[in-house]
């Protein structure tokens, strides 16, 4: 391969940063470009600090790359509920700005990191942002021929994540206030995956074969929030702790499925050996707990 740069847009994040690792371990050369410096930067990794909405610095981080990751943006579905035009400058806007950059540097492929919450008619406002991301991609492919991927998590989880992350504010408050609360009905399905499984698909997907591909990574079962809750409980060895379910306030996320708004077909990908969500759990109670030692 003769050119080897990637830029990784919200590389410094929890998923970003996972995902800079493994390409650098794949021999790329690595171009992080976030708000912040990268708590895990390596020392053959590039880091450009700025704002995503500044076109000058954004053109010349993509500058010779050959592919561009763009993990940036806003996330949490509550925060974006309250802030709609942070929402469409941060998820839309700055998402246009990487497209139009990357078709001028002549990228081989641009790829976005989506969510199962575009076929669904819940999420709010970071749905409606994942979804007009989308749809701006495939314009910029079928007018300018800028190839893509589109890459679609299911529920994340792992080492690096912070309260945006259900698991692990999860784990927090039972370890704090001894009480896990869940915003909707015990029998809501998710398919969790951990993030260094999900990190190593999305650098398989730079393979050809996935090129203006919609890519579905996720776990390969579903379980409820309350076999969830009470797989925490259990790990934790603590029968004081609560579990709330709050079935007042859960408009924005899905219960069973995600797929209620549009047949839109994607390819499923999952790993061929994964790590264990018990294991998984039992490694971030260690990191919560460190953290909270700090």
């Amino acid at each position: 391969m003769s050119n080897k740069k990637v830029s990784v847009f919200g590389g410094s994040g929890f998923m970003g940063s996972h995902l800079c690792d493994m390409l650098t371990d794949q021999g790329y050369n690595v171009t992080i470009f976030d708000k912040k410096k990268s708590e895990f930067l390596k020392k053959n990794q590039k880091m450009i600090i700025g704002n995503i909405l500044d076109v000058n610095k954004v053109r010349n981080a993509i500058k010779g790359s050959k592919f561009v990751y763009n993990f940036a943006g806003i996330s949490d579905i509550e925060y974006s509920n309250n802030n709609l035009i942070e929402t469409i400058n941060q998820n839309i806007l700055s998402n246009s700005i990487l497209l139009e950059e990357s078709l001028n540097q002549k990228v081989n492929r641009f790829i976005f990191a989506s969510s199962l919450y575009v076929n669904s008619l819940s999420g709010g406002n970071y749905r409606i942002s994942k979804q007009a991301c989308e749809e701006f991609i495939e314009n910029f492919y079928i007018n300018y021929g800028l190839n893509y991927s589109i890459l679609r998590y299911g529920s994340l989880y792992g080492p690096r994540s912070d309260e945006r992350n259900g698991i692990f504010k999860f784990i927090k408050s039972a370890i704090n206030n001894k009480k896990m609360i869940f915003n909707g009905k015990e029998t809501s399905l998710r398919e969790f995956i951990h993030v260094h499984d999900a990190a190593l698909l999305s650098t398989q997907i730079l393979e050809n074969k996935f090129k203006n591909k919609k890519i579905t990574i996720t776990g390969q079962s579903s379980l409820t929030i309350k076999e969830l809750l009470n797989l925490i409980k259990e790990i934790l060895k603590d029968s004081k702790i609560k579990i709330v379910f709050n079935t007042k306030n859960h408009s924005s996320h899905y219960e069973v499925t995600p797929y209620t708004y549009r047949s839109d077909y994607s390819k499923k990908m999952y790993p061929k050996l994964s790590i264990d969500l018990g294991e998984g759990i039992v490694k971030m109670i260690d990191e919560v707990k460190s953290k909270s030692s700090k």
